[in-house]
């Protein structure tokens, strides 16, 4: 939202909406804070708040920041009451979402309307260098690749006792497969989306392996703390990679291409391009905010009638992540093809606060992706 406020002139936040009063409550104090006033009929609390939202007239641009699960509901939602939109990553946790959010890019180009995404590397000036130089090969052909986001604990509330099962859930999300899709589905949709954007394509397979070695109390809800995953791409390119959520440990993020000729670099740190016996490139352009530079884009599209649509690029990049999630949970090997054709739903019977069961935690062997 900040990014959106920040862009430009006249862009102006009309309305609120959140699952939870206090979560909604907070954020318009921080608002506020910096001279932004949301009106009191404007802020609406509950899982249908979205719905009121889109109702208001004057709102032309909506941010889809609540958990996964909800986004491609809401998505379709938004852009069939005529909203612009900023989707934030990973789009859907299961199939069944990734082809709606495919649909409703598709009903949003025939409307005219923008639909960007929190993929934010593809905004970054030194990413999009260093891609630019392998898409013309300057590393040689693509060979393979090695991605890692290893990384310590993240954030957890501990549960209070007023808090039903759906509250607590919804509060700890990103340790939920039905909210956040795992971790490797939530945080390492950056790096798959980096890997498909390199290689211009989606893979064709994966296997992998992974589990909860750390966080294995209950409290942690059913999600891993650690995966490995090996993708296969077009024309024989193989990327491992490494995504982990444990303190104590080396801690590295980052992603190297390898082609005939050299490699490519990425990391906040350090990007650039080095060959074999050659020189070493280092990228020293001008510096972005890619966070604030999406939204920036975004806006100006809309502003000028030529609205980016990026929902197939972010479907594609979600479904490569999930295909990773299911080759880890089942111990096979999954296609592409598996991956277009089954139809997974985690849409809940109804949503609402109260008793909320936990899956049981995915045990490789005997679950079965379907």
């Amino acid at each position: 939202v900040e990014g959106a406020q920040a862009t430009q002139k006249n862009v102006k936040i009309v309305a609120m909406a959140d699952a939870l009063e206090d979560r909604l409550r907070s954020s318009r104090e921080q608002f506020k804070k910096v001279g932004m006033e949301i009106k009191d009929e404007h802020c609406f609390v509950g899982f249908d708040a979205y719905k009121k939202l889109l109702e208001i007239p004057e709102i032309n641009y909506v941010i889809l920041a609540t958990p996964p699960h909800f986004r491609p509901v809401q998505l379709r939602a938004a852009v069939e009451a005529g909203k612009n939109v900023f989707i934030e990553k990973p789009a859907a946790v299961d199939t069944n979402g990734v082809h709606s959010i495919i649909e409703s890019g598709e009903i949003a180009k025939k409307k005219g309307l923008a639909i960007g995404t929190g993929t934010q590397r593809r905004s970054d000036n030194s990413f999009r260098e260093v891609v630019k130089r392998i898409h013309e090969g300057e590393i040689g052909d693509l060979r393979s690749g090695v991605s890692r986001w290893l990384i310590g604990e993240l954030w957890y509330l501990e549960p209070k006792p007023e808090w039903s099962d759906m509250e607590n859930q919804l509060r700890n999300w990103m340790y939920y497969e039905w909210l956040s899709g795992d971790i490797f589905v939530e945080q390492f949709i950056h790096s798959i989306d980096l890997m498909n954007w390199v290689c211009q394509s989606t893979p064709t397979k994966a296997i992998g392996l992974g589990g909860r070695q750390v966080r294995t109390g209950s409290t942690f809800g059913n999600a891993y703390d650690h995966y490995s995953v090996q993708y296969e791409y077009p024309n024989d390119i193989t990327i491992f990679c490494l995504d982990r959520q444990i303190n104590g440990c080396a801690n590295y993020i980052d992603d190297v291409f390898i082609g005939a000729k050299g490699r490519g670099h990425f990391s906040y740190q350090h990007t650039g391009i080095s060959i074999k016996d050659g020189d070493a490139w280092r990228y020293r352009g001008d510096k972005n905010n890619a966070y604030q530079t999406e939204h920036d884009d975004l806006i100006h599209s809309i502003r000028i009638g030529d609205p980016v649509n990026e929902a197939r690029q972010m479907a594609e990049s979600t479904m490569t992540a999930i295909m990773g999630r299911e080759a880890v949970y089942s111990g096979q090997e999954i296609t592409w093809d598996q991956m277009m054709t089954t139809k997974q739903d985690f849409t809940l019977d109804k949503y609402e606060f109260g008793d909320l069961a936990v899956a049981p935690v995915p045990m490789p062997g005997k679950y079965k992706f379907k």
